[in-house]
């Protein structure tokens, strides 16, 4: 029979294996973290300048196009005349 090696070689030699595996998926993940954290902070930013630009569009927009009020003649209606006012008024009683 051909030797294998021992056990504790091959036990040895997946241990050694899963050790890399293990730190290659916390070296993966660590970087996936740090992505997202520097992908929300720019996401943050340019969303914050965004609102900033929105802002100050508006404001030099009212302020350069105001627009003077024009006079305008309009007519003014005279009292209007109430057609139930029969029914409502009160006529001194008969003393």
């Amino acid at each position: 029979m051909a030797g294998r090696g021992s056990k504790n070689a091959v036990r040895s030699k997946a241990a050694t294996e899963r050790a890399r595996l293990y730190a290659a998926r916390t070296s993966w993940h660590e970087g996936r973290i740090s992505r997202r954290v520097r992908d929300n902070t720019m996401a943050g930013i340019v969303g914050g300048l965004i609102v900033v630009a929105a802002i100050v569009s508006q404001s030099v927009h009212a302020a350069v196009t105001v627009p003077e009020p024009e006079p305008t003649e309009t007519s003014t209606p005279g009292p209007l005349e109430n057609p139930f006012a029969d029914l409502f008024t009160t006529t001194p009683a008969a003393q």
